[in-house]
């Protein structure tokens, strides 16, 4: 963390103005905003609790034990400035390119699957675009709701809480719910993410982001694992089109009333290679699991495409910095 903050300094400098009241330093904060996902912490008001008593905080955040903590409502407005930045994604960057962190990952084996992340935004929110006031004849926010019959759509519905997020369902039988899809590349030697996408919920969501994942960081003739929800001719031809062989699970199944054949045929199948890399892909639920559960992204804590990806990113690098110690220490064995 010390050296990739260290690297962004010059970034930090073009991001503040040089006079007017000094603000928080934009190495402690992104230091506090670590903290927070490594330690389950849900909110900046409980994080700057934290940091008042406890003297690991203050030490890796670089606050004196005297030095006042700064308010809630100010390092909230503070962390706003890193979405012109980009500074999650930068963070992320450095902390892949980090050459302790680079030599522990793979160079031409990846893994790629995508994990909804539910919007701060009530099913309440979601209401007709043309007519987003009342809910009924009294009227306000919180009044009596039935949707029993009523149909609605990312066509003709939008949420009046978060406009980005979208209504939708990863598999039949699962309700519906106002979400992100968040998407995650992964190198297959010890499970590191390499990269995140976030983007707007749809059926086609995964596929692209992995498409413009496998663009930025797989070189021709390395592969990339998925799921069968990637087991697509558009997706497979895509990757074969940029030399990266589709080591993806097959979705080909016959129910004698319907019949599917798989995009993926016994010129992949047949190879070692793709045997092994469907049990390393497997691995990536570990991130997703970390995510939801340790840096409490089970559901964004912010409103806007913008921000929920800013926090998105931050938690990938959050887990990167995680996992390293034991791979140290695993190697230096």
């Amino acid at each position: 963390a010390d050296a990739v903050l260290a690297g962004m300094s010059q970034q930090f400098a073009a991001a503040y103005a040089p006079i007017g009241r000094p603000s928080i330093a934009p190495e402690k904060l992104l230091r506090a905003l670590l903290l927070q996902a490594l330690y389950t912490i849900r909110s900046e008001r409980q994080l700057m609790e934290r940091i008042d008593f406890d003297l690991l905080f203050r030490w890796f955040v670089g606050l004196g034990i005297d030095d006042a903590v700064w308010d809630a409502s100010t390092f909230a407005k503070n962390r706003d400035r890193f979405l012109e930045m980009d500074a999650a994604a930068e963070l992320l960057a450095g902390v892949v390119n980090h050459p302790e962190v680079r030599r522990q990952m793979s160079r031409d084996h990846f893994s790629v699957d995508g994990t909804l992340i539910d919007a701060w935004a009530s099913m309440k929110s979601f209401k007709p675009k043309g007519n987003p006031g009342g809910d009924g004849p009294d009227g306000g926010r919180n009044a009596e709701r039935d949707f029993r019959g009523e149909k609605r759509s990312n066509e003709t519905h939008a949420s009046t809480t978060d406009p980005d997020a979208r209504l939708y369902k990863k598999a039949d039988g699962q309700p519906s719910r106002l979400c992100f899809v968040g998407t995650a590349l992964m190198e297959n030697r010890n499970g590191l993410v390499v990269d995140g996408r976030l983007t707007r919920a749809s059926g086609v969501s995964e596929c692209l982001s992995a498409v413009d994942l496998a663009d930025a960081y797989i070189p021709k003739g390395g592969t990339l694992a998925g799921d069968k929800g990637f087991d697509t001719a558009d997706f497979v031809a895509e990757l074969r089109d940029r030399r990266i062989t589709p080591h993806v699970a097959q979705n080909a199944y016959d129910t004698g009333k319907a019949k599917r054949r798989s995009n993926i045929d016994g010129r992949t199948t047949r190879h070692a290679g793709y045997a092994a890399s469907q049990k390393c892909r497997k691995r990536i639920e570990e991130i997703f699991g970390w995510l939801k559960t340790v840096a409490c992204w089970r559901k964004s804590r912010f409103r806007g495409l913008d921000r929920t990806a800013h926090g998105f990113h931050l938690a990938l690098a959050a887990y990167n910095l995680a996992r390293m110690p034991r791979l140290l220490v695993a190697e230096a064995g």
